[in-house]
């Protein structure tokens, strides 16, 4: 069964920002003190969790946004090949930031353990028709940025 998206975009993963080099290189000298000063206080386990942390870190801060391919459709919103089913869905809210080189953006709560929150940024679409759809498929939702976003925007990964 061939079925027909009612939108359909591409839009990219997350907002990219290039790091220079001291930013790597600091990164090293504090991790490296880091677990100096662990392995010195005998906690070899501690200094491991801060090797693989910055590690972590250094490489998802040097990958470059991919492209995706969104689609919605009667039943659910397709991220690439993942549909995930309105039906297990919690609830939704439409994102507009004050920047404006950042795109709106649907941000969608699920009962997915591996994936409780979707954040979809929208592209050649106007918002509120977004909204008005899912609105019939779902109820809205508070969905307020959480300290982990503050976070990662305060380090800017």
């Amino acid at each position: 069964m061939n079925r027909q998206p009612i939108y359909e975009w591409t839009g990219k993963e997350y907002a990219f920002e290039e790091h220079g080099d001291d930013w790597y290189f600091a990164l090293g000298i504090i991790a490296g003190a880091l677990s100096l000063a662990s392995l010195l206080f005998g906690n070899f386990l501690l200094a491991l969790v801060i090797v693989t942390g910055a590690t972590t870190v250094g490489l998802q801060a040097a990958k470059h946004k991919r492209t995706h391919h969104f689609a919605i459709y009667e039943d659910g919103l397709a991220i690439d090949d993942n549909l995930y089913l309105f039906q297990d869905m919690r609830d939704f809210s439409v994102l507009e930031y004050i920047d404006p080189a950042l795109p709106p953006a649907l941000s969608i709560k699920t009962n997915h353990l591996l994936s409780p929150h979707i954040l979809v940024p929208i592209h050649d679409f106007d918002p509120e028709e977004i909204y008005a759809y899912i609105e019939q498929h779902l109820p809205e939702g508070m969905h307020e940025e959480t300290l982990l976003d503050r976070i990662v925007t305060y380090l800017r990964f």
